[in-house]
C-alpha cells in the first residue's frame, strides 16, 4: 500500500499549483476558524457554543493538516527523484522539478505549523467573551 502511494506521488507532475496548495489550505483553515467562531459566538452564548466550536475547529484542523501533509509528502518524493545535485540553477525540466518540490516542501512545513498556531486559541479560551 505504501509503495503504491510512493509511486503515485512520484508520477504526479510538480507545478506551480502544487506550490500554492499548502498556503491556500492554511488560508482557508484560518478563514473558517475565525468566521465559524465569530458566527457561533454571536448566535448562542458565551459558554454553550465553546464545545461545538472546539469540535468544528478540531475537524477542520485535522482535515487541513492531512491535506498539507499529503502535499508535503508528494513534494518530498518528487525532491528525491534522481537527477543533478544541487544547486538547481540550470533551465532543465529536472531542475525545475527539484526546485518546485523543495519550495513546496518548505511551504508545506510552514503551513503545517501555521495551521497548528491558528487552532491553538480554540483550546486556550474558555468562553466566547
Amino acid at each position: 500500500m505504501i509503495c503504491k502511494l510512493h509511486k503515485l506521488a512520484q508520477r504526479l507532475k510538480s507545478s506551480l499549483w502544487m506550490l500554492v496548495v499548502p498556503p491556500t489550505v492554511w488560508a482557508l483553515h484560518f478563514l473558517f476558524s475565525y468566521v465559524y467562531t465569530a458566527v457561533r459566538c454571536a448566535k448562542s452564548g458565551s459558554v454553550e457554543a465553546i464545545v461545538d466550536i472546539r469540535t468544528g475547529i478540531t475537524v477542520a484542523t485535522v482535515v487541513a493538516l492531512l491535506l498539507v501533509a499529503a502535499s508535503g509528502y508528494v513534494a518530498w518524493t518528487q525532491s528525491r527523484i534522481d537527477g543533478d545535485l544541487r544547486p538547481y540553477q540550470d533551465s532543465t525540466d529536472e531542475d525545475r522539478l527539484h526546485f518546485l518540490a523543495a519550495a513546496t516542501l518548505l511551504l508545506a512545513g510552514l503551513s503545517f505549523v501555521a495551521i497548528l498556531f491558528t487552532a491553538i486559541p480554540a483550546f486556550i479560551f474558555e468562553d466566547c467573551i
